[in-house]
């Protein structure tokens, strides 16, 4: 088996909370790779991956659901199943720049607002 980390050093290198990484293992969106032999939950640098394509996820608003489907997809493309991945692979990403498009625009907004406020 690969190295592993334990859930607290997980969450250390992602900056993420232990109680996120536990729902994700009880929902099925990030399952470890292992258990230990006194049943600790055991990641490796595969679930850091998958952790952080969700960290990164998740400011550009996507669901749940939606997080699982393209890890889900990942999967597929790994496995060789590279054709209907690809296309939504190109779907995934049209989208995430569109919401990166939002946020950005939003930003400016607030730089903006920012401004004003520092003019009074």
């Amino acid at each position: 088996m690969p190295e592993t980390m334990h859930i607290g050093e997980l969450a250390d290198r992602t900056g993420m909370s232990l109680r996120t990484l536990r729902h994700y293992d009880e929902i099925g969106l990030l399952t470890p790779s292992g258990r230990s032999e006194g049943g600790f939950r055991l990641y490796t640098d595969d679930d850091l991956r998958r952790l952080l394509v969700i960290r990164r996820m998740k400011p550009l608003g996507y669901s749940l659901e939606q997080m699982g489907d393209l890890l889900r997809v990942l999967d597929a493309a790994d496995a060789g199943e590279t054709t209907e991945a690809r296309t939504v692979l190109q779907d995934f990403r049209a989208d995430a720049a569109e919401r990166r498009d939002r946020l950005a625009s939003q930003l400016e907004m607030a730089d903006e607002f920012l401004e004003q406020l520092d003019r009074i």
